[in-house]
């Protein structure tokens, strides 16, 4: 088929949620794309933090096709293998105690608000606690406990009511979280560092002030690190350089490498009031994804690896602010951390730099909100990739 065919043949069939460029992206190697006209791509998006590992990666590879061999799917009434073992990384390198697996991102922030209202029904049984604190410009997903955690009202449009029960504080705003704050609230949520939102990094004293004030009033600190854990921001898991822990975590994205997975880290503590029965997933802990997210998270839990991150983050940052520098007119902030960084335009669209650089460089960059322009490439990304993306925005700031 060719690309028009293709296109043509997802327009009339498929439900159009998305506005896509008119290429068909066919197969991928290392940090580069291809499409069906032959054309490569540097991917500066990598999946939106998903494909970690690049393109065509031989652990991944490995790991499925050793999978598939041995079993695809079975039912979570039944034990199977690397659902255990991937859980037991997944604790053993952080504060957890537990794992529920899912599909996606959505899906595990689903999973902390039950997980965290049923410890709130269940330590509170005289007046259970049930309102959930999330913050301004956050973004938790498409689904309807995700969108009515979402502070973006525009994510809110057209499908309300929203679920009760949930109000807004502001980030790095640590009194608008205690002026909301009462007996009946179960938790906070928030992400360390909010990407969709616009990449806005949260500060040390607000988390560690909505830590000790969730500790004094009983509450649940909830991060949502989809978006900015396993490797992204710096370091393995975005928490560990603020020195402060949550009682729950969400993970998803590039945990297994581009195969869907999910996941809602807890400590034994929301662990105990869970039940059988209380939540489940179908396709959840499945076993090829499972089985290549075990390999993926060896890889980039690696201490060698992660320090390649923070060199690479250096460098790509360091020409960030280089650039700021040089279009000081155009380029007001470098925001981010690790391998996720956003340059702030002023009076230009994100989205006009976003085209021109697929168009004239054959580079793929994304947005995070309407401003800001956001690099989220592999983590395996090389030096030279990062001349290529920030050159390339140079040049469309310079015409």
């Amino acid at each position: 088929m060719t690309t028009r065919e293709i296109i043509d043949l997802e327009q009339k069939y498929i439900l159009q949620t998305y506005g896509r460029p008119e290429f068909v992206l066919e197969k991928g190697d290392g940090v580069h794309i291809v499409d069906t006209d032959g054309k490569h791509y540097l991917d500066f998006v990598s999946g939106l933090s998903v494909n970690a590992l690049g393109y065509n990666n031989s652990v991944i590879q490995e790991a499925a096709n050793a999978q598939l061999g041995k079993l695809i799917h079975v039912s979570n009434l039944y034990h199977t293998i690397p659902a255990p073992q991937l859980a037991q990384l997944l604790c053993e390198h952080s504060f957890a105690d537990r794992v529920f697996f899912c599909n996606s991102g959505t899906e595990s922030i689903e999973a902390a608000l039950k997980f965290a209202r049923k410890w709130g029904y269940k330590n509170f049984e005289d007046a259970p606690k049930n309102k959930i604190i999330a913050m301004n410009n956050s973004f938790h997903g498409r689904t309807y406990g995700g969108i009515s955690a979402t502070g973006q009202p525009r994510y809110h449009q057209g499908f309300g009511p929203m679920l009760p029960g949930i109000e807004f504080a502001d980030l790095n705003d640590l009194e608008s979280v205690e002026k909301i704050a009462d007996g009946q609230t179960v938790a906070v949520l928030l992400e360390p560092l909010q990407a969709e939102g616009g990449i806005h990094s949260a500060d040390p004293e607000f988390l560690e002030g909505v830590r000790a004030l969730c500790d004094e009033m009983k509450m649940l600190l909830i991060f949502d690190e989809i978006q900015c854990g396993l490797g992204r921001a710096g370091s393995l898991f975005c928490y560990e350089q603020y020195g402060v822990a949550p009682d729950i975590m969400t993970l998803a994205k590039p945990l297994a490498g581009g195969l869907p997975i999910g996941a809602t880290l807890v400590t034994q503590d929301v662990a105990d009031a869970v039940e059988p029965g209380d939540h489940a997933a179908t396709f959840g802990a499945h076993p090829v994804s499972c089985a290549v997210a075990i390999e993926v998270f060896k890889t980039i839990s690696d201490s060698a690896f992660i320090a390649g991150i923070q060199e690479k983050s250096a460098y790509l940052f360091g020409k960030l602010s280089a650039l700021k520098d040089k279009h000081a007119e155009e380029v007001t902030e470098i925001r981010g951390s690790g391998l996720i960084a956003g340059a702030v335009l002023k009076e230009i669209p994100a989205a006009d730099a976003m085209n021109a650089i697929r168009e004239n460089n054959d580079i793929l960059v994304c947005v995070a909100g309407p401003d800001v322009v956001r690099f989220l490439p592999p983590l395996v990304i090389e030096k030279e990739h990062i001349d290529e993306a920030v050159n390339a925005l140079d040049e469309f700031l310079t015409d």
